[in-house]
């Protein structure tokens, strides 16, 4: 199956101005401390999953002294990355590939640690992703996930339009589900834990930012109908947060 590039120019710049430059999913660096913490992640080899434009990755090689390759779906994504990467002289220790869907190209038990921010989320087989994870995981390698989670309920017409407007592939599993699904494939230690809290104040707080002091420069680098486009977006994005169909959690198991 190929797969066609959903991350388009303004909407890397939307997230870069709401998330910080390199991250397409929220939390910045400090994110990045919460999916290490209790990792010992220094000088450790590290794959990140879904790793976008490469903010995650460039931050674990540059704070934490770890040699990491960065993978994503999307070429332009890891054509930046890459770039990034040069640009802060870190491309002998940190590296980013395009792949495609199916198994991982790397052979068993090569990473100590594997992250994903916001990736998995998008992934429809998500027990055989685990599996390949399991895989090329060392014993006593860590899984360490944020994701963009379900309620397990049926879906109102505010999420709906938020899927609209995103325009973004999304398969969403409930928290319960991911650490159900860590242990069937065989992770040990499985430990999960909402931060829905976190995110939903911060959804609101980010949409009242961009229908209001960064509208402008919203219309000055994105153009009038993208800048509307993501205060729309931002809109649906905070009720179905606040509504509680929308979540997020973080998701770790060993192996």
């Amino acid at each position: 199956m190929t797969h066609e590039n959903e991350y388009y120019d303004n909407m890397v710049k939307m997230l870069e101005l709401i998330w910080g430059t390199g991250y397409m999913a929220p939390g910045g660096p400090g994110n990045v401390a919460k999916l290490l913490r209790g990792t010992s992640p220094e000088g450790k080899r590290i794959l990140d999953i879904g790793c976008g434009i490469g903010g995650p990755a460039l931050e674990m090689a540059s704070t934490y002294g770890a040699e990491v390759i960065g993978i994503d779906l999307e070429a332009p994504l890891i054509e930046r990355a890459s770039a990034d990467a040069v640009a802060r002289s870190l491309e002998d220790q940190c590296k980013f590939q395009t792949v495609s869907l199916g198994a991982l190209p790397f052979p068993n038990e090569s990473f100590d640690i594997v992250i994903s921010s916001g990736a998995i989320t998008q992934t429809p087989n998500k027990h055989e992703l685990f599996g390949e994870i399991l895989r090329v995981l060392s014993r006593g390698g860590y899984l360490s996930c944020y994701e963009w989670m379900g309620s397990g309920k049926e879906h109102s017409d505010d999420m709906h339009k938020w899927f609209e407007v995103e325009g973004l592939t999304y398969d969403l599993e409930t928290l319960e589900g991911y650490g159900k699904q860590f242990t069937a494939a065989g992770f040990n230690d499985v430990v999960t834990t909402d931060a829905s809290d976190w995110y939903r104040s911060e959804a609101r707080r980010e949409y009242e930012l961009i229908k209001g002091d960064l509208y402008v420069r919203m219309v000055e680098l994105l153009g009038q109908a993208d800048a509307d486009h993501f205060v729309e977006n931002w809109k649906y994005l905070a009720i179905v947060c606040e509504s509680g169909e929308l979540l997020q959690g973080y998701c770790r198991g060993t192996k």
